[in-house]
């Protein structure tokens, strides 16, 4: 009897393992290993091409945090548009899903308008931004005589920052607020009713019954806004380059920049990514942290 037990518990085992082995195996190869290597060869002059390389110690930490000044501005860039992305994606989303959630019709219309954004490749929707910014914005200023609209939206550094906020809040805000309206409708209704009752006003209801009951999707989606603004790419490179000159020049370019475009500096680059990934390892800690403890304590 023990025997068949335990044969049944190792075949379950060995099952499970049969679903994990695979993904575990991809996600060796493809992010664990990687990570290793690029933590070595941060500490090497390795170029990227050639089989002999030498170590140089911290050298390169040293050099991009105290010497490497687009290095520094492309930080600085960064963290205003990771602050500006996780505020107002987050506040937009939550609007969304406070006011869909409040309509007793058409529901399901409102979700999929505003999701539709993500259904779409972000490279496709970039460029169809590009156009809306070159062609059509211009377009309206002049025939509209809005005197706003002319403002150079791809071309003035202070400008671009805008137009990159707006087309990252437009593609991001959908998945957010599907989150938060999941969250939203699991909030009891009887605690809704009994508020209603007391005579609490909808301000009130929001302080005290809605936030504190949604707080654990309120980490999640801060959690994925900070990850996914700080490691963007794809739509800076489609819709500004980074430029005019480096006045847009994320964290992610300026280290494939240093590493691919000409510079062939390997194991520099590879300092700067584990720069990158220690910034976002602190600040998701801390976050995580922080907000946990409030959804404890809600």
């Amino acid at each position: 009897m023990i025997n068949r037990v335990r044969s049944r518990r190792y075949r379950s085992a060995l099952s499970l393992l049969s679903f994990v082995m695979p993904a575990f195996a991809l996600y060796l190869l493809f992010l664990v290993i990687p990570m290793l290597q690029g933590s070595y060869y941060s500490f090497t002059d390795w170029n990227g091409l050639n089989k002999t390389y030498g170590f140089v110690g911290f050298r390169n930490f040293v050099e991009a945090i105290r010497d490497d000044h687009y290095f520094r501005s492309a930080i600085w860039f960064t963290a205003k548009y990771v602050v500006c992305a996780v505020v107002f994606q987050n506040v937009l989303a939550l609007l969304l899903a406070l006011l869909i959630e409040s309509r007793r019709k058409a529901k399901g219309v409102f979700r999929t308008i505003f999701f539709m954004p993500n259904m779409l490749s972000v490279i496709i929707s970039t460029f169809m931004w590009v156009f809306v910014f070159s062609k059509v914005v211009p377009a309206l200023s002049e025939h509209k005589g809005l005197s706003f609209l002319g403002l150079s939206w791809l071309g003035e550094p202070s400008v671009s920052f805008w137009t990159l906020l707006i087309v990252s809040v437009w593609g991001g805000v959908g998945t957010l607020m599907l989150i938060y309206m999941s969250a939203i409708q699991g909030i009891p209704q009887h605690l809704k009713e009994a508020a209603i009752i007391d005579g609490a006003q909808p301000l009130h209801m929001f302080r005290y019954i809605t936030m504190p009951l949604i707080a654990h999707a309120l980490t999640i989606c801060i959690f994925l806004t900070l990850n996914s603004s700080f490691k963007v790419y794809d739509l800076v490179y489609a819709l500004t380059g980074g430029g005019p000159g480096r006045g847009t020049q994320v964290i992610t370019m300026n280290i494939l920049e240093e590493a691919y475009q000409g510079n062939n500096r390997y194991g520099y680059a590879s300092s700067k990514a584990i720069i990158l990934f220690l910034i976002i390892f602190v600040i998701t800690m801390i976050q995580v942290t922080v907000m946990k403890k409030r959804e404890v304590e809600a």
